[in-house]
């Protein structure tokens, strides 16, 4: 049996408006200056508590990393009650999860920095529940890259190792799955470049979801 692990902002859901438009009002609400649209998405993956921590360059008591942390969550979800953000799945994505749910030598799982609410969401916006069988969220874990989710979601299936892969558009992703002793793949659409990704240690860099089962093939030997 194999496992193929997937993260989920930058990588099956461009969610990069809706993060920027709550980052950006989560700063404003605690009358902070904003930070960049790039550093921003730089951090996507990570926990709330280190991407608030990062963007605050470090400076920031513990009282305001959560205090930014509970305004974006606040901010996110109004965004998306409201109807002013878009969070569509990458092209082909929903192809690419229906070729390998089809196979009876796969499970699909999720490693995501969102909180179970948010992944919740998204599941119910796209129509995916059901369709895996570990979800391993920020509200359990240490933050991306520490291993605890994918080691998480191996204990859940049985799956070995050896037999398990991380597809991820960060840096965050690829180490994280070498951290646990998984294949990490990389995605050149999501918020982290390509040649990062290849220098963090991805075993291959997609460019189109399309190139993910061929790529699957080769590196468990289909």
């Amino acid at each position: 049996m194999n496992l193929i692990l997937f993260d989920v902002d930058g990588t099956l859901v461009d969610s990069q408006h809706m993060i920027v438009a709550a980052m950006t009002r989560a700063f404003a609400d605690l009358q902070l200056a904003p930070p960049p649209r790039a550093a921003t998405l730089s951090v996507v993956g990570l926990s709330l508590a280190e991407a608030m921590t990062r963007l605050t360059g470090g400076t920031a008591d513990a009282a305001t990393v959560r205090a930014l942390g509970e305004a974006y969550k606040s901010a996110y979800f109004d965004l998306r009650s409201a109807g002013d953000g878009e969070e569509p799945l990458y092209p082909g994505a929903r192809a690419a999860l229906d070729a390998l749910a089809a196979r009876d030598d796969v499970l699909l799982g999720l490693a995501t920095g969102k909180s179970h609410r948010g992944i919740r969401a998204v599941l119910d916006l796209h129509d995916l529940h059901g369709r895996f069988v570990t979800v391993q969220c920020a509200d359990d874990h240490p933050s991306k890259p520490h291993p605890a989710m994918v080691l998480a979601a191996l204990a859940e299936t049985g799956v070995a190792p050896d037999r398990a892969a991380i597809v991820g558009d960060t840096v965050f992703d690829v180490e994280m799955g070498t951290a646990a002793g998984i294949l990490a793949i990389g995605v050149g659409w999501g918020y982290h470049p390509a040649d990062r990704l290849a220098s963090a240690g991805a075993v291959t860099v997609l460019d189109d979801y399309a190139d993910l089962s061929p790529a699957l093939a080769r590196l468990f030997g289909w």
